[in-house]
């Protein structure tokens, strides 16, 4: 059995090593967290039914903790995996290609694929911030772990927040409507004739998720939630 798990662990890091083996994995992981980002923003989307409904959402997660920090867990490790192979893919591309171009052509990229190093970052910054402010309340003066609908109304009153996190959902978005297409090609489920129809249910399922976030700090804006 020791030598069966090392036999694997050993062609696992060989496979992991490969840029098939780098890639596969920035597929994964990026999977489970847009399953994740889908999953959140229902969660979310609860507000609407106002507070007694989203307070009660937050409960219920609460009394789960085994599986909610479980949970959170695998989606930390499929951050870190998702960060650290994007960088080592960077690395590897860089080595192999030492002289840069002296002109590039966009022709087949979008903006989207060209912005990929750029937004993923932003993303990744605002989201630290994001934790602070709505789940450790670290930079929220007003928070109460349990009154989350109080917490999101407060939080996105500040003109300042709103427009922070509707920037950062519009740059996951853009983000979005690459990397979604992008895993279809790396998991080998790119069918030629359904390339169109894979690139338009990825635009359109980044602008819902990022519709649906940016609803919210619109809806506080209005004064539709209060």
């Amino acid at each position: 059995m020791v030598l069966t798990m090392s036999t694997v662990a050993i062609k696992t890091m060989s496979f992991y090593r490969t840029s098939v083996g780098k890639k596969t994995v920035m597929a994964v992981t990026g999977l489970l967290m847009l399953l994740f980002v889908m999953m959140h923003m229902l969660g979310n989307l609860q507000v609407f039914a106002g507070p007694e409904k989203m307070n009660a959402y937050a409960a219920f997660l609460r009394g789960l903790p085994g599986p909610l920090w479980a949970f959170r867990g695998l989606m930390g490790l499929a951050l870190v995996l998702h960060v650290v192979t994007a960088l080592l893919l960077i690395a590897q591309s860089l080595r192999s290609r030492p002289v840069r171009y002296k002109r590039r052509s966009y022709q087949e990229a979008t903006t989207s694929s060209r912005t990929m190093l750029l937004t993923g970052p932003l993303i990744l910054a605002y989201l630290v911030y994001h934790l602070l402010d709505q789940t450790f309340g670290v930079v929220n003066p007003a928070f109460n772990h349990l009154d989350v609908y109080r917490n999101v109304i407060v939080g996105f009153s500040d003109l300042r927040v709103s427009v922070g996190y509707i920037a950062a959902m519009l740059l996951l978005m853009l983000h979005l409507k690459h990397g979604i297409w992008s895993l279809f090609q790396t998991l080998g489920l790119n069918i030629p004739r359904y390339d169109a129809s894979i690139r338009a249910v990825s635009v359109l399922l980044a602008v819902g998720l990022a519709a649906g976030y940016i609803s919210i700090p619109a809806a506080v804006l209005a004064g539709w939630l209060r």
